[in-house]
């Protein structure tokens, strides 16, 4: 009884959407006389295209698909890789492999690809400096940028940037985190730069500073859109928690 509950929901929900989004009339004939198989069609053929033109739905349908099958997208770079062994190949393998948290095997794959022409490719040299300090290798990591900045002084990531800050603070080099958190905290899509600045602000004693940064976060969070809030949700919290003990 609940799934055809749920049937006819759906199938009431896609003669509103037949309705609502102008689409052809003969939809509806379908959806009524084959609900199962009908509700299928429509999908594949009405909504499913403008899904994958839609970077927002790709997303979700990329998360559906690793949550009903978690390691699909791995072995798939994996078969990619050994068929090809092309440098995208391996980038794309290290990638998948930083996700699942293997950030040993990232780096070799990545220390793989940096040869040739890539030699000093900025995209594979910050894959690599991801998965060190992901791997517990904050000096590696910021020994990886110092070559990146060097070999491609016109490269430009708030990533890598925000990445650099983090590995300084990491190795201790406090003043030089906080000049770049600084700077990366001012372009930063998101408030995760801004908010581990005034996290570093408070560790060296700058309290006041500080206080007044988690106060702007808060403050400048309050006019933003939802959606914006909800994607920074962890990061709120964060600032939300330190201004808190901060007063």
């Amino acid at each position: 009884m609940p799934l055809v509950i749920l049937m006819y929901l759906v199938q009431i929900g896609l003669i509103v959407h037949v309705l609502k989004t102008g689409r052809q009339m003969y939809w509806i004939f379908i959806l009524i006389i084959a609900p199962g198989i009908g509700a299928l069609a429509y999908f594949i053929v009405e909504i499913l295209p403008g899904l994958q033109n839609n970077m927002g739905a790709r997303r979700a349908l990329r998360g559906v698909k690793k949550t009903l099958d978690p390691g699909g997208e791995l072995r798939r770079r994996e078969i990619e890789h050994r068929l090809s062994g092309s440098v995208d190949a391996a980038r794309h393998l290290a990638t998948e492999l930083m996700e699942k948290g293997r950030h040993g095997e990232a780096i070799a794959h990545f220390q793989t690809a940096l040869g040739g022409i890539y030699e000093h490719d900025p995209d594979i040299l910050l894959g690599l400096a991801t998965a060190q300090f992901g791997d517990g290798d904050a000096a590696g990591s910021k020994a990886t940028l110092d070559i990146l900045r060097e070999k491609n002084p016109d490269y430009r990531s708030p990533e890598g940037h925000l990445l650099f800050a983090k590995a300084l603070e990491a190795i201790d080099e406090l003043a030089q985190a906080e000049e770049e958190y600084s700077a990366v905290a001012r372009y930063y899509p998101g408030v995760e730069a801004r908010v581990r600045y005034a996290a570093l602000l408070e560790r060296v004693e700058k309290n006041d500073r500080a206080r007044e940064e988690y106060a702007a976060i808060l403050e400048a969070a309050e006019l933003a859109p939802q959606h914006f809030r909800v994607a920074q949700k962890k990061w709120l919290a964060e600032a939300k928690k330190s201004a808190a003990r901060l007063s």
